[in-house]
């Protein structure tokens, strides 16, 4: 249908109709933004990794809240900081033409690692001309906000981010993490407060993500399971070993797409095996959301190991 509408664009012979030129004029524009429309309800922001991307059919999507739950060191903050990268590039090459916003709610920003990655994107996007990627500014189209209590936060999102959007400054916005927000706001008894708190974040975030056409990522962090016997026992033993996203069923409801990030120590290898891959593997898995089945989705030796060699 997109192609359709371009070769309809390109190859009809406006000069056989006797029409004013400004009304050819009006109607090639609004063939080209039909074009525009159909491409964009099908584009998503690629994560500079073509397994990745393959996996995630195209990407992270454009609009909703995708999240990236894991445990410390699993990888989470490579990935968004990748992401706030590949936003920058041009559509062509699965980014959005656009700048980031990184929300930090509890540790400063990654700075060091954001410029070890800027320096190592030749090698990393093969995919992109090296002039291309010499002519983008990495750094000076992401933007970093601090949020350490629910109050700033929500000034954050609603006034600040929604300037930022609207001036079309950025494509992406990142939130290391919500969870941290809430893990000393809120006790046991909280429980219904803290249910509100996240469906009015919840809603001004995918306001937010649908007017703009923007990804939300929220970073997120895990929980350990424990059997409902054990936890009426005052037992901290964990259920079969699993972790589970943080901040509930209530939150998992405001999302469209959820990730979880692992990583597993490799079994020791012989002195003199080869091995291109040291220390551990990574994990991605989408879980319990609307935009895919539930599915095993990526061994990540081969992508989230590589971002993490080339920043060092």
């Amino acid at each position: 249908m997109c192609c359709s509408a371009r070769r309809c664009n390109q190859e009809m012979n406006w000069e056989q109709f006797d029409l004013n030129p400004k009304v050819v004029a009006a109607l090639k524009k609004a063939l080209q933004l039909y074009q525009d429309h159909l491409t964009s309800q099908h584009q998503k922001l690629s994560l500079g990794c073509s397994v990745l991307d393959n996996l995630l059919k195209g990407g992270i999507p454009l609009e909703g809240i995708t999240e990236l739950a894991g445990e410390s060191s699993a990888g989470k903050t490579q990935i968004s900081l990748q992401l706030c990268l590949c936003v920058q590039y041009p559509y062509k090459y699965g980014g959005l033409e656009s700048g980031a916003v990184y929300i930090c709610t509890e540790d400063i920003f990654p700075s060091k690692r954001l410029q070890q990655l800027i320096e190592q994107q030749r090698k990393m996007r093969t995919d992109v001309p090296a002039e291309i990627i010499q002519k983008i500014k990495f750094g000076n189209s992401i933007f970093v906000e601090h949020a350490a209590d629910l109050d700033t936060f929500h000034n954050c999102i609603t006034k600040r981010i929604s300037l930022l959007l609207t001036r079309g400054m950025v494509r992406l916005v990142i939130i290391d993490s919500l969870a941290a927000l809430f893990r000393c706001e809120f006790g046991a008894s909280d429980s219904v407060t803290k249910a509100r708190y996240l469906q009015t974040f919840g809603a001004q975030l995918h306001s937010l993500s649908t007017r703009f056409r923007t990804p939300i990522l929220c970073i997120n962090q895990v929980t350990d399971a424990v059997s409902e016997l054990e936890a009426a026992q005052g037992s901290c033993s964990v259920a079969d070993n699993k972790a589970y996203p943080a901040l509930g069923i209530t939150w998992a409801n405001q999302l469209l797409m959820r990730l979880m990030v692992s990583r597993v120590p490799q079994p020791e290898r012989s002195p003199g095996a080869a091995s291109h891959h040291s220390g551990s593997v990574h994990y991605v898995r989408e879980i319990a959301t609307s935009a895919f089945p539930q599915s095993y989705l990526f061994k990540g030796a081969a992508a989230i190991s590589m971002w993490k060699r080339a920043a060092g």
